[in-house]
């Protein structure tokens, strides 16, 4: 019933409206400023809302080295007081929500965590999930705040089905592609349930950046001339973010198992990574598995590290609802690839020694995919609307 092309379609759900209470949750770059400005001008009633993350417990930096823009670093002071004079100038009642034991506990140790046990983490998506479209807006409704819309600057919309999904009567609130294909950021929404995605919009969707820079410029707002933010932290911090725990050197191998070198400490490498290896061979190596039970890293040429397929776990479906035979979607196995056409099936008999988290899913690709990173995501689309999504557990 279901195998073959889904063919679904989808209505784009209404944006605010003047007179509607609308929270914003706001970084202090353009993006998230010019949605506030926006649904102000339209006349909604809008509060400003920051999560505060940084906590200050990694060592200073040398003192004038400069630092790139991120989410989790010491520049979230400045962030805040951007926000506070550009709300004091619209007349914008904001709050700064401190999420910081939670931003440890949920994105930190398990960025750690999932570094040191051989996998990719993803750590935006785990902190939209539990952060972004958690912990702030349960920081929200701690302080009594009622609201009609939660919106955020992210490049993506909300739609819903015409009719049920997966032959069900269920129609959930999804997420969708917007104009701006360049910055699509669904891949990192995908976990975010249905039920939070009822009040949540994202008013640029119909926009395209440089049309927000100039918006943005034309308004005067001072966030038109800020840095964009581009990690969760800055390249300057990934090592000291360890420094918790001394790194474990060991072997280096091929894929026939002969020692090439010594890697100092798994968490420095990823499936696909190429540049600081530290091996002396006569050919282009890159990183093709992480065997963390036996502290060692596996390096092997180009064409090695191609895959026909992967099992993910601890998928996420909307509106809870899986579908009850194999589909084809296209898929999406890391923010940057090219989607996909894939087949999604569940795995028969899997060993329960894979301590898989949920029902594991088997995906195969319609053509080889490269560097499939254990931890990382794979998003399932159709027609540019996400229909599902699991974590990698390891590839086939």
């Amino acid at each position: 019933m279901f195998l073959g092309e889904l063919i679904m379609t989808f209505i784009n759900q209404d944006m605010p409206e003047a007179g509607d209470t609308v929270v914003v949750g706001m970084s202090g770059g353009v993006d998230s400023t010019l949605t506030a400005f926006m649904l102000r001008q339209k006349g909604c009633r809008v509060i400003g809302v920051t999560m505060s993350l940084w906590d200050g417990s990694l060592p200073e930096l040398k003192p004038g080295k400069p630092l790139r823009e991120s989410c989790f670093g010491p520049g979230e002071e400045e962030n805040i007081a951007g926000c506070e004079r550009f709300c004091k100038e619209q007349g914008i009642e904001y709050h700064v929500i401190d999420v910081k034991e939670q931003y440890k506990k949920e994105v930190l140790e398990y960025f750690k965590r999932e570094y040191r046990s051989g996998r990719t983490p993803n750590p935006c998506i785990r902190c939209n999930r539990m952060i972004k479209f958690g912990a702030l807006l349960d920081g929200v409704q701690k302080l009594g705040i009622s609201f009609d819309y939660f919106c955020t600057g992210h490049y993506a919309k909300v739609v819903r089905p015409e009719q049920g999904i997966f032959g069900t009567d269920v129609r959930p609130y999804m997420i969708a592609g917007a104009a701006d294909v360049s910055k699509d950021q669904t891949y990192f929404l995908y976990r975010v349930p249905s039920e939070i995605l009822s009040k949540v919009r994202f008013p640029l969707a119909q926009m395209k950046k440089k049309d927000v820079f100039e918006l943005a410029e034309k308004a005067h707002l001072e966030a038109a001339q800020r840095e964009e933010s581009q990690d969760f932290i800055g390249e300057e911090y990934f090592d000291l973010i360890f420094s918790d725990m001394p790194s474990k050197p060991g072997d280096i191998v091929d894929l026939d198992g002969h020692k090439l070198g010594t890697h100092r400490g798994i968490e420095h490498y990823t499936v696909g990574q190429r540049r600081g290896l530290g091996v002396a061979v006569n050919y282009p190596v890159y990183v093709h598995s992480i065997d963390a039970k036996n502290n060692i890293v596996v390096l092997a040429p180009n064409d090695a590290l191609n895959s026909a397929g992967l099992i993910a776990d601890d998928f996420v479906w909307p509106g809870n609802v899986e579908p009850s035979e194999p589909i084809e979607a296209m898929v999406k196995i890391r923010l940057a690839s090219r989607p996909v056409k894939a087949r999604i099936e569940r795995l028969e008999n899997p060993d329960l020694q894979d301590g898989f988290t949920g029902t594991p899913w088997k995906i195969t690709f319609a053509e080889p995919q490269r560097a499939v990173a254990p931890g990382q995501s794979v998003v399932l689309y159709d027609d540019g609307v996400i229909i599902g999504g699991g974590v990698i557990s390891r590839t086939i």
